[in-house]
């Protein structure tokens, strides 16, 4: 397993170890003791929840979280296809509030992203046909969650999308509701 530690505090990518011959592959996706070992001190909250989504290509989710004490740590994998995931520090007080960090993660590359709590998350499906899949650090809870609008201009994520050949990506008509975040409440303590 190769951790990979990204410009933001916290946000780690995780090259899991693929064993592969003519018949297929084996990896290990989630093992607590040895995820504690290679330092990831994060892992060692309990995931209480895992989730499975499938996507068509131009889908793009997000950016989505959950207000404290329903804080969620996310582990999250592409199964089938491929995205761009995105990360955003919205830790009030932190050194890196409002940056971001953007990954590929695909069935083939097999990596997986740590987005702790006090971070946005989304994903642009790159595929059609792609299963995402996550563990979460806490359960789900409607009345906390959030989301920022995808193409807020003040954190202005680079999606990619001309890059894959998506024109108009598809949102949902809950995430064409979110906030700007200039206008997102002020209820994350940095913990770094």
């Amino acid at each position: 397993m190769n951790i990979i530690k990204t410009k933001i505090e916290g946000l780690l990518i995780i090259e899991p170890q693929v064993f592969g011959d003519e018949r297929g592959f084996f990896v290990e996706t989630y093992h607590k003791k040895r995820y504690a070992e290679a330092g990831i001190p994060s892992f060692s909250e309990e995931f209480v929840q895992d989730n499975l989504s499938m996507s068509s290509k131009g889908v793009l989710r997000g950016l989505h979280w959950q207000m404290p004490p329903f804080a969620q740590g996310k582990l999250v994998q592409v199964i089938q296809g491929k995205i761009l995931d995105v990360a955003v520090d919205i830790r009030f007080g932190s050194l890196t509030f409002g940056q971001y960090v953007v990954v590929e993660l695909s069935g083939e590359n097999k990596k997986q992203f740590w987005i702790p709590p006090g971070f946005a998350h989304g994903f642009v499906s790159l595929e059609d046909n792609t299963i995402f899949s996550y563990k979460c650090t806490n359960l789900y809870n409607k009345d906390s969650e959030r989301g920022i609008m995808w193409n807020d201009p003040d954190i202005n994520v680079d999606w990619q999308l001309k890059k894959y050949g998506i024109s108009n990506p598809i949102i949902s008509e809950k995430d064409q509701k979110n906030k700007f975040f200039k206008d997102i409440e002020k209820d994350f303590i940095c913990k770094l």
